[in-house]
């Protein structure tokens, strides 16, 4: 029998299977775009076949951890789906399909299927290489190229220890090697060479230190951070180069896509009659006539002023 969490993990997906349908997905991404192009029979229920695409579409109803063990689960998973089958068949022997509960969530599936398909085609349409275009140069205005420094550096957990390694450079020690005996931290594998970095990517006594060096120069003093002690060889100072289209392609399309998806609301809003009971704008309360201000009833003398006697 399967352990109790897992069962119940199982069960649930099974359900999940029909009410929730697949969004697309990216070919290389699905598990199906790797299956057998037979799509081989792995059992039989009352002479119905249950296919190799069926247990893929169930393993993508499990939750994440189970997906992960879906290889070890196998027997577990087949067995599962040859009971959701059997209880398919004997709920269709047992006229539910034409049921008035089993109709209306049918009728509530096949309206998010179409919502989904539709949305879908619509932002296939519209995300064209034209608008593609046209968002990376968008892009690239938003995002313009900034100073940009190539930099070596060695961290020691001393101030002194810090001081001596710079007498060592003043006298011609080559800063690489320095880095991969002394360093402390993971760049000294390399020499101590950083990745290109800008303003900002590095933490500000660092960053500050480093953009106001001189190219070829290293630090006359170190430069202390929450690290440790730091001296800095500025190697190359440039602007950096903006990403590619090709580099930024999906961050575009999923921006497009957004885009498209709330032009079609608009435009769908525009063409239909929408009206909103609940949760929209309160009306904005009429304002109450301001009260006139008392007067005497007419041919009603004033009250006459006090006046002392």
């Amino acid at each position: 029998m399967f352990r109790k969490p897992l069962a119940a993990a199982l069960l649930f997906s099974g359900a999940m299977l029909a009410s929730q349908p697949v969004l697309a997905q990216d070919s290389a991404a699905d598990p199906a775009a790797e299956a057998p192009e037979e799509n081989a029979v792995i059992a039989r229920v009352n002479g119905d076949e249950i296919r190799q695409s069926d247990l893929i579409a169930f393993i993508q109803t499990l939750p994440p951890q189970l997906q992960g063990q879906a290889a070890f689960l196998m027997p577990q998973l087949v067995q599962q789906l040859v009971n959701n089958a059997l209880v398919t068949d004997a709920g269709r022997k047992a006229d539910l399909a034409e049921d008035a509960e089993v109709q209306a969530r049918v009728a509530e599936i096949e309206g998010i299927i179409i919502r989904q398909t539709y949305i879908q085609r619509t932002i296939d349409a519209r995300v064209t290489e034209a608008r593609l275009g046209e968002a990376y140069e968008a892009y690239l205005a938003e995002n313009p190229p900034q100073p940009q420094l190539v930099a070596r550096h060695i961290l020691v957990e001393t101030e002194d220890a810090a001081k001596a390694l710079i007498v060592d450079l003043d006298g011609g020690a080559d800063f690489a090697a320095l880095a991969e005996e002394h360093s402390t931290g993971p760049s000294k594998t390399n020499g101590g060479q950083l990745p290109p970095f800008s303003a900002g990517e590095m933490v500000p006594e660092f960053s500050d230190a480093a953009f106001a060096m001189e190219v070829g120069s290293h630090s006359a003093e170190p430069v202390q951070t929450q690290f440790g002690f730091h001296i800095i060889k500025l190697e190359e100072s440039r602007m950096s180069e903006p990403p590619s289209i090709e580099a930024l392609d999906g961050q575009l399309r999923e921006q497009i896509s957004q885009e498209v998806v709330e032009e079609l609301y608009a435009e769908l809003r525009e063409r239909a009659e929408v009206e909103v009971l609940l949760g929209g704008p309160e009306p904005a309360e009429e304002a109450a006539p301001e009260a006139a201000p008392e007067t005497a009833p007419e041919g009603t003398p004033e009250a006459a002023p006090e006046t002392s006697n």
